[in-house]
């Protein structure tokens, strides 16, 4: 159990670090940044299953296909071009604080599963969560006037951050309840994941490029280069090993307990947010990070108290 929350703490800390992405590339569309981001993971990963291919494709059924491509959808295409339309719109603090409500969601969605904690002992942690979720919504809206986005541009921002939200719930799920009983181990299963994400992409992107929706025209040069060189630090630290972290992770830990340690995503999140900014955290985002926090530690000790 140790290493398998040390684990998600590392992939906590990787995911984290895609939340700046859109914020520094504002010019690109969400769509642009997470094709680019995932054909390069598809990329990685082909290059790491090549050398193993003859021993893992050989092992595929159907219904691993099936999987992988939901998989590749709720967990990472459609996701992360949510959570870039949420960042570039609401600010990295309101989407962070957002998605981080998942280690609730996800005990949620677990509570049927095996050594899940009655959702009775959960009353109170939920309420210390929701409570900082009204928080940040409401530094959201107050703040509307003080910076370029309009009202209506975050509020759009918060509904794209709160289906993001799900999606990845939805994912966190069906990943941790297949990866249990899966003939894979953890790293061929997050390869043949970004394969198939990879090929994904690629075909939106196509499509999206075709059909004049990716957005990318126009740009010079040095943004393209900037654009290239962060995605790729995305596809190999944000995705191909946070991965591969968190799923090492899943085989360890119950989903009830595993779904609590997504806080650390949160909380990496909000720290290169605020280091990118060069600021403190406002009272209401302070309020809001601490009954999170709180709210997810406690549903952590309440687990750990059924299962003592």
């Amino acid at each position: 159990m140790k290493r398998g929350i040390f684990y998600a703490g590392m992939a906590g800390a990787a995911w984290g670090s895609i939340f700046l992405v859109p914020r520094l590339l504002p010019e690109f569309s969400p769509l642009a940044l997470s094709c680019a981001r995932y054909v390069l993971y598809g990329v990685v990963s082909l290059v790491v299953l090549l050398p193993k291919a003859h021993r893992v494709l050989p092992q595929l059924t159907r219904r691993d296909v099936v999987v992988l491509v939901k998989l590749a959808l709720t967990g990472n295409l459609v996701f992360y071009t949510l959570l870039s339309a949420a960042i570039q719109l609401a600010g990295v603090t309101t989407a962070s604080l957002i998605v981080g409500v998942l280690p609730v969601t996800i005990t949620l969605a677990g509570r049927r599963d095996a050594g899940a904690v009655p959702l009775a002992r959960l009353v109170w942690p939920l309420a210390l969560v929701l409570t900082g979720v009204g928080c940040i919504n409401l530094e959201t809206f107050l703040t509307a006037g003080l910076g370029a986005a309009s009202l209506g541009d975050r509020a759009l921002g918060v509904l794209c951050a709160a289906v993001a939200l799900l999606c990845w719930t939805q994912f966190a799920t069906d990943n941790a309840r297949y990866l249990k009983q899966s003939r894979f181990n953890s790293s061929d299963w997050s390869s043949l994941w970004g394969v198939t994400t990879g090929l994904l992409s690629a075909l939106v992107w196509g499509l999206a490029e075709a059909f004049s929706f990716a957005g990318t025209t126009h740009l010079p040069a040095e943004r393209w280069q900037l654009f290239w060189v962060l995605n790729a630090g995305a596809a190999l630290l944000g995705s191909w090993f946070g991965n591969w972290m968190w799923n090492s992770a899943t085989r360890r830990l119950p989903l009830t307990l595993g779904g609590q340690l997504i806080v650390f995503e949160t909380l990496f999140a909000l720290l290169y947010g605020f280091l990118y900014l060069q600021r403190l955290p406002t009272a209401l985002e302070l309020i809001a990070a601490t009954l999170l926090i709180g709210g997810v530690c406690w549903t952590v000790r309440r687990h750990g108290a059924v299962h003592s």
